[in-house]
């Protein structure tokens, strides 16, 4: 499975250094300095180190949540969805419309900051992959994403970056999805977000650098709800489109798959754990973290090496 933000980072990692489109870690090491420093005396409490950080786990409409963000950290998530409207030059959560009483840089870049200066310059304790920051745009993307991308430039050491050519990976990569500006996003120089594809994208001309994730509607290529056995031709469907992903270095994510908690979807989960899909949608965060701790071989493995 692609890890964040782009891919299976020994494989991955060497391809980008080779294509030049990644700085050295040497080149990490020397990057401007940033208002958000490490607290490496700051020891995460006992109860967050013992959590284990799980790679697929995606919170969908994260921000409904009693406590956003921190819920989905403390049950292991490794990627969340905060659904944006611009107001008056402010970033504001909700689905429907806009939360006046919430904004992302609260409930999310702040947070997240924090616990990064917390965890020594990680979002997990001890767990140095990158988290998945999932901006969803509900009102106007031309207009929402450069004030997103000036509020994530805030915290130049937080969020992995796309510069001059060259991705530089931090604690935190956010995707742009819902009402994307993809020619902005692709005439950027620099840039603190990066672009969720969809399906058309498979296998295109946008690189894992601008489009590092392929996220799609199950229902709009999948009949199989979870119940009895999975056509054949649709699991072979699934396989190859993430072996077409994953050979471009992106992950993949599908969204409307079944969440009430009954057997057809875990018999979903299963096909997807087993297809290597990188990204398992939920709102219910109890619920796939039990089933990826029981159930998905790359949660067992690191655990066994805990």
């Amino acid at each position: 499975m692609p890890r964040m933000p782009f891919a299976r980072p020994s494989v991955l990692l060497a391809a980008l250094l080779g294509a030049g489109l990644v700085a050295s870690p040497a080149a990490f090491a020397a990057a401007a300095p940033t208002a958000v420093t490490p607290g490496s005396s700051l020891a995460a409490p006992a109860s967050r180190s013992s959590v284990q950080p799980l790679e697929r786990a995606h919170a969908h409409n994260d921000y409904e949540h009693d406590r956003p963000l921190l819920d989905a950290l403390d049950h292991g998530f490794t990627s969340a969805e905060a659904d944006v409207w611009l107001v008056d030059g402010e970033l504001y959560l909700g689905h429907d419309a806009p939360d006046l009483d919430r904004t992302l840089r609260a409930e999310y870049l702040e947070p997240l900051a924090q616990r990064f200066r917390e965890n020594g310059g990680a979002i997990h304790p001890k767990w140095r992959d990158s988290f998945r920051l999932l901006i969803d745009v509900k009102s106007n993307g031309p207009a929402a994403w450069p004030v997103i991308d000036r509020q994530l430039a805030a915290y130049p050491q937080l969020f992995s970056a796309y510069r001059q050519g060259r991705v530089h990976e931090r604690a935190v990569t956010a995707v742009i999805s819902g009402n994307r500006d993809l020619a902005a996003m692709q005439a950027a120089t620099t840039r603190f977000s990066f672009y969720d594809g969809r399906m058309s994208d498979l296998g295109g001309p946008l690189s894992a650098s601008l489009v590092p994730l392929i996220s799609d509607n199950w229902t709009k290529f999948f009949t199989w709800q979870g119940v009895g056995e999975m056509p054949a031709g649709e699991r072979a469907k699934l396989h190859q489109i993430v072996a077409t992903a994953h050979a471009n270095g992106q992950q993949v994510r599908f969204w409307a798959t079944p969440d009430l908690a009954l057997p057809n979807r875990e018999a979903l989960w299963r096909e997807l754990v087993a297809a290597d899909v990188d990204v398992l949608n939920t709102d219910d965060l109890a619920g796939l973290q039990r089933f990826l701790l029981a159930e998905d071989p790359a949660e067992q493995k690191a655990a066994r090496a805990a």
